[in-house]
């Protein structure tokens, strides 16, 4: 192979990867993208929610009116309802035999960790210990946040964030009983 012949082959080698490269500079003017004010996009959000920050759980906390108040509206038929999620792990017929979970039948008024039969965990044995009773406002809590109220339970349930959710489901809970509770003022 001659001198010549090689220089025909580098040529075009430089040439193509010169054609490539010129090429590549046209589409990124022709084709070229527009940059985001910001990334992402802001998702839509249900009417009458406020925005999310730093302050907004603290400030949400504060809002929430007491069990009292909420009660006082509180409608035991949508409570029902909810408690079908509830079902899976409790039974709400009066002597209904416990699941996963206690039977629900005169839990309100009850002592906490008191339905015979049941195992409950170290955590609720100690809390049953200290003699406390279920009431409205301690149920509330609980079924705001299982853990958050009794760090340890083995009630695997997150909780109900929905005030008003909460209190329907007390409702109806009062109803399983064998003489409901007198709602608070």
């Amino acid at each position: 192979m001659n001198s010549f012949e090689l220089n025909k082959i580098a040529g075009a080698v430089l040439g193509t990867l010169t054609f490539v490269m010129l090429l590549s500079f046209a589409g990124e003017l022709i084709f070229s993208e527009k940059q985001a004010a910001k990334a992402g996009y802001d998702l839509p959000m249900p009417a009458g929610t406020a925005v999310a920050s730093a302050a907004a759980p603290a400030a949400a906390a504060a809002a929430v009116e007491p069990i009292a108040v909420r009660l006082a509206s509180a409608d035991p038929a949508k409570g029902e309802t909810v408690f079908k999620q509830c079902a899976t792990c409790h039974t709400p017929d009066k002597g209904g035999a416990n699941k996963v979970g206690p039977n629900m039948w005169n839990v309100l008024g009850r002592l906490k960790g008191q339905v015979a039969g049941f195992n409950y965990s170290n955590a609720l044995k100690a809390v049953a210990a200290k003699g406390e009773k279920w009431d409205f406002e301690t149920i509330d809590k609980f079924l705001e946040s299982p853990k958050g109220y009794i760090a340890g339970t083995s009630m695997s349930f997150a909780g109900i964030a929905n005030p008003r959710t909460r209190a329907d489901l007390i409702a109806y809970l009062n109803k399983l009983n064998d003489s409901p509770l007198p709602l608070p003022n």
